[in-house]
């Protein structure tokens, strides 16, 4: 048995992970990240969009700051986020971003004076400051009041993993490249570390660490059609729930981007339609105004995204080969900026389907992105079952994004949220000692080994390619935009049936090195009871709350499902989770449940909620009018982050001398129609 020993342990080399490690580093600590591929090939970079953070240097973010950014996220999770998390995330997003332009991020950069942008299909010029020449410039994302996305063209994912990993390469931090955690190492309540297999030589080797932090991304690979990458198949998520300790949580919260591309189902950024694209039917109509009025294509993606697919089911849908579609059309932005701030969705387009957006639509529909679910954490990052087991970006349930996220919330959680927990990993580090056990160690090692000696010389009968493809089209077919309790119960039932097939699985290629049937067997199985905390998690939840739409019970219901999911697994024989629910505390809201913004308000409110606004506008009343914004929100909802973090941000409108323009939904002032 090899036996790897380190201070801080981070499986997941994207910008969440290496985030973390850095933190790590440069606290002195031993640090070693585990990665599937190389650092630079991680799905961070295929974020396209940008990251938001409220540092309102644009005409059209100014007035913006962390209330505002706060509230647009609790909004845009329907309620369902920690609202602490949300406002530890808003606070530091600014600081993230500058931090990185001293990595080397090449921001997008504001240029003084007029400028011509499309809002509402229509060409406006709008002047900016000459103070705000050279600083990071914003463009507009669904959901938003303010222009808060900053981006580098529409390659801003790239760009931020090309500067994390050379500013990790830059402190020495390893990278063991190729290598696959399969299971956790812990006594039920402390975490030890990982087994990991070499995907080259099948070597298995135990990674002993004071902390471990999960950082592999989303599950999105156990849907048949998703824009994740090939490896983001929730094996991070599946090793904490086989645990048997550890809690998943929020599993059946799966967002569905409106804008990939048909029939490959690679994403077009959010950006399109933040620059100005618009949506349109078989007909050419432009029909989101009639569904959404006011926020039109830049309502949030959950809503879009049903938008869209209530179209297709009335006949608007374009006919094709590989079933209804749209259309998105971004030629009114002009070639130059195409060919400027859209590059990547140009190239994507000439080279997937042969067609120049600047002057051809391009086929869209949703397809599932991404997901809200994850392990399980604390403020801290840490999940509560498990000591030392931390999680960071779409692998945890940090609980930021509640039931669906904003657009540009993601990419800066990773780093935002890697800065901070980063932070929380080197105390604990430093604070925590570790008991090595090798006997421990060395029992899930061959417990491993046992596992692929049972696949490479068993009798079993069953295709790991054919079991995968089965799940991935239950889940397409049942578990999607749309839900309902008689599809969700059979998505549950044939999951089960797949599960307990995977326990037959053959190989017919036996070697143990570089063997990717085993590859897949090995992570099919693990997937499967993923996608059954998906499916049953929804089955549950008889209610619609931001991404998780049920058709049988339209209402988001406050008084009865205000809450989080928590997913554990039983046993290894079990064929289904065991469900509990996390409550949260109206009564502790900054923002307490109210109107999220779209279509008819029908939810059913929470008792407290009522309670909570008369107690904030007591707590209000009594701070009096001299009370500056940041002792008013101290009064509702203290927050902590890292004392290094604490300190407040500064803005460019903090010293213009000019007014501050006001919060005034989806449309911003200082524009002039040419």
């Amino acid at each position: 048995m090899k036996l790897i020993y380190t201070d801080s342990l981070v499986v997941g080399a994207g910008l969440a992970g290496l985030r973390v490690a850095i933190a790590s580093k440069e606290r002195g600590l031993d640090t070693v990240v585990l990665s599937l591929i190389p650092a630079k090939r991680s799905h961070s970079a295929a974020a396209q969009g940008g990251m938001q953070a409220s540092l309102g240097n644009t005409i059209k973010g100014m007035g913006d700051d962390e209330d505002v950014h706060f509230q647009d996220t609790v909004k845009g999770s329907d309620w369902g986020c920690d609202q602490d998390v949300a406002r530890m995330f808003a606070h530091c997003a600014p600081k993230a971003v500058r931090e990185l332009t001293n990595w080397g991020v090449p921001w997008t950069r504001v240029t003084k004076g007029p400028r011509q942008v499309v809002v509402n299909a229509e060409k406006v010029t709008i002047e900016e400051a000459e103070e705000a020449h050279g600083l990071i410039n914003a463009r507009d994302f669904g959901g938003t009041k303010k222009w808060r996305t900053c981006y580098t063209a529409d390659g801003t994912g790239h760009s931020l993993l090309y500067a994390v990993d050379n500013k990790a390469i830059s402190l020495g931090i390893p990278v063991h490249e190729r290598v696959e955690a399969l299971s956790i190492i812990h006594d039920g309540k402390r975490c030890q570390g990982v087994v990991a297999r070499c995907l080259i030589t099948g070597e298995l080797r135990a990674y002993i660490a004071k902390s471990t932090t999960i950082a592999t991304g989303g599950y999105g690979r156990i849907y048949e059609v998703s824009t994740n990458a090939i490896i983001c198949e929730g094996i991070g998520q599946a090793l904490a729930l086989e645990t048997g300790v550890a809690k998943l949580g929020n599993m059946e919260a799966v967002q569905f981007h409106p804008t990939a591309i048909v029939p490959v189902g690679i994403l077009t950024t959010e950006g399109c339609r933040g620059d100005g694209g618009l949506l349109r039917d078989k007909d050419g109509h432009r029909f989101m105004p009639d569904y959404e009025p006011e926020k039109k294509e830049l309502a949030s993606r959950d809503v879009v995204s049903r938008r869209m697919t209530e179209h297709m089911r009335k006949g608007k849908g374009v006919d094709s080969p590989y079933g209804p579609h749209l259309w998105l059309d971004i030629t009114l932005l002009g070639r130059k900026h195409v060919e400027t701030n859209l590059r990547e969705v140009k190239e994507i387009c000439e080279n997937f389907l042969g067609i120049d957006p600047a002057k051809d639509w391009i086929p869209v529909r949703p397809t599932q992105h991404y997901s809200m679910g994850g392990i399980r954490t604390d403020k801290t990052g840490q999940n509560p079952q498990l000591k030392g087991l931390f999680s960071v970006g779409e692998a945890a349930c940090w609980d930021m994004h509640g039931f669906n996220r904003l657009g540009g919330n993601s990419l800066a959680e990773t780093v935002v949220g890697g800065m901070i927990i980063g932070k929380y990993v080197a105390d604990f580090c430093q604070e925590n000692s570790l008991e090595i056990d090798t006997k421990l160690a060395e029992s899930f090692v061959e417990k491993l080994g046992s596992e692929i000696d049972e696949l490479i010389d068993g009798d079993g009968t069953e295709s790991p390619f054919a079991l995968r493809k089965e799940m991935e089209r239950v889940m397409m077919d049942y578990v999607g935009i749309f839900r309902n309790g008689p599809e969700l119960e059979k998505a549950v039932t044939e999951l089960q049936a797949l599960l307990k097939r995977s326990r037959n699985i053959g190989l017919k290629c036996k070697k143990r090195h570089a063997n990717p049937e085993l590859v897949e067997a090995l992570r099919v199985k693990r997937m499967l009871k993923v996608a059954l905390t998906v499916a049953c998690g929804a089955a549950a939840r008889t209610e619609s709350r931001g991404a998780h739409a049920r058709e049988d019970f339209p209402q988001r219901n406050d008084k009865d499902w205000l809450n989080r999911t928590l997913a554990s697994w039983p046993d290894e024989h079990a064929l289904s989770p065991e469900l509990s629910y996390e409550q949260l505390d109206v009564m502790k809201m900054e923002l307490p449940p109210g109107y999220r913004g779209y279509g008819i308000n029908n939810a059913i409110a929470h008792p407290d909620t009522e309670k909570r606004e008369h107690e904030i506008t007591e707590i209000l009343s009594q701070l009096g009018d001299d009370a500056d914004r940041h002792q008013r929100q101290h009064a509702l909802m203290p927050f902590e982050v890292p004392e290094s973090l604490m300190p407040k941000n500064e803005r460019l409108c903090d010293t213009l001398d000019r007014p501050t323009p006001p919060v005034v939904g989806e449309e911003s002032v200082g524009e002039q129609a040419l």
